[in-house]
């Protein structure tokens, strides 16, 4: 099963609304364009997979939007791990992602719906931080390698 962009959000204040969008420029200086954390750095992207999503809404026994995880990307037909720390995320023909390590969920997870912290803190569930490596345009169904 191919790996393929789902969706693209991001935000333009702290705490702010999760804005989806049909496409995005990621570029070295400021990560998903107009994303208010796109500084350089190991959390300049987050990535986060759909089945774990799945996974962490059953858990709650609750259907969620995934802009509630607050995650920039969401991927579908991964799951990411620890295994995942150093490997690159390619997606499109141009934009490429070093994955730098696990997102760990915070209280804003908490206060969208109860359990929910708890339920994306096992198996990776909350996605992954990134740098990017090489800035690209991306769009949903861009096809996605990690390696």
């Amino acid at each position: 099963m191919a790996i393929t962009l789902e969706a693209i959000a991001y935000k333009t204040a702290k705490r702010g609304v999760m804005k989806p969008t049909f496409c995005a420029n990621v570029t070295v200086e400021r990560g998903v364009e107009n994303d208010i954390f796109g500084r350089p750095g190991k959390r300049q992207v987050t990535v986060m997979s759909k089945q774990q999503w799945q996974k962490t809404c059953q858990h709650v026994n609750a259907d969620l939007d995934w802009l509630t995880r607050r995650a920039n990307l969401l991927i579908d037909g991964y799951e990411f791990s620890a295994d995942d720390v150093g490997k690159t995320i390619s997606i499109g023909t141009e934009l490429k992602l070093e994955i730098t390590g696990e997102t760990d969920p915070c209280k804003k997870m908490e206060m969208a719906h109860t359990g929910l912290e708890q339920a994306l803190t096992p198996d990776w569930r909350g996605g992954v931080t990134c740098k990017v490596i090489q800035a690209g345009l991306i769009q949903p169904n861009d096809i996605i390698t990690i390696d």
